[in-house]
This record gives C-alpha cells, structure tokens and sequence, in this order.
C-alpha cells in the first residue's frame, strides 16, 4: 500500500510539469549565418530558454548563460557573445517578450526565435518570416521587436544559394520550380527569414 502512494504522489508531481509543456518550433539564426533549423523544428518545451536548450541538444550547438540580477541571461551561443551593443535575443510568434526567456511560458503552436543582433536607438533589427502562398509562391513579413509590421530595404527571395526575386513585404512573390531547395528572404538590416522548401 505505501509503494502505491508513493508511486501516485511521484505521478501527481510529474504530470503538471508534463501538461506546461508545449509543442513548439524553434529557429536560431547567428551573427552570419543559421546555426540550427532553417526550417524550423518542432520541439517539446516549456520556456523560451528551454527551446534553446532543446535547439543545443538537438543541433549540438553551444550556448553560455549568466546569471544576473533580472535572471539568466544568455551571453553566446554558438562562436560569438554578446558585447555592449550586440547580443542573443529571442522573439516568440515574432515579438519581443518583455520578460527573460526563462519567465516566457510557451504554448502550443508557439513560434521561437533565437537570433544575433545589433542595436540601435530604435531598438533591435526586424526579423523576417516567410510564408508559402501557393506553388512556388511566397509572402515574406517584417516585424519589429513589438511584433508589430515593419519597412525593409531591399527584401530578396533566396532559392538555394542563388538570389532569384525581389519581393515587397506582405505581397505575393513567385520564384521558378526549385525541386528540394530551401526558399528563404533577406533584407537591409534584417533578420534573415526561415526557409521553406
């Protein structure tokens, strides 16, 4: 009869913390270049900084967290740290949350973006996201750090390696058959989109 109860108190436990977790895709995007999941990929977690952890495992990338006053705080991931001026940052469903990736509980559906940025006055660098609209078609968004839409310079639609269209934010945009490369958008300034097939 003991080993019953312990075994329902030790499921009681466990189950609220299962149930927090949230089916979510995470992307990290470098200071140069995409370190993990282009395409994004649909991970199991709780908080922003527990989808960059499930992005480390799962990409084998590295990441440091410091501790501070306001809370962990992630300084680097992958070769670059952060400096007075440029740093890690994350957005969630493409905003800026105004909590620590720690504090930021996820839920399912959820959009997790790890990104290396630079900052200005007016804050950090839009982000863009591409979506498909038909055959070879695509839409590409700019948001700003309050998820809010965003001007850009010189938006780009990428076929594999190769720059193939101009495009103009929120407008469809068509490119030529491209059997199993990645379509991605970049712009002036902007976080590079994730990339669709």
């Amino acid at each position: 009869m003991a080993k019953r109860i312990v075994v329902v108190v030790v499921l009681a436990l466990a189950l609220p913390a299962i149930a927090l977790s949230a089916t979510v895709k995470v992307r990290v995007e470098g200071k140069t270049r995409t370190l993990f999941a282009p395409t994004e990929v649909t991970v199991t977690a709780n908080t922003a900084l527990d989808a960059l952890e499930q992005a480390s495992i799962l990409g084998e990338i590295y990441y440091h967290v410091t501790v501070t006053g306001f809370g962990p705080y992630v300084d680097q991931i992958g070769r670059y740290g952060g400096s007075a001026s440029s740093g890690w940052v994350f957005k969630v469903d493409n905003a800026s949350p105004p909590v620590g990736a720690d504090k930021v509980t996820l839920k399912d559906g959820d959009r997790v973006l790890w990104y290396y940025a630079d900052f200005g006055p007016s804050g950090g660098p839009p982000t863009l996201q591409l979506t498909a609209s038909g055959a070879n078609c695509y839409v590409a968004q700019a948001y700003n750090d309050n998820g809010k839409p965003a001007p850009v310079q010189n938006l780009v639609l990428h076929v594999g390696t190769r720059t193939t269209a101009t495009a103009q934010i929120g407008k469809k945009t068509c490119v030529a058959a491209h059997r199993g490369l990645l379509v991605r958008a970049t712009a002036d300034g902007a976080i590079r989109s994730n990339a669709l097939r």
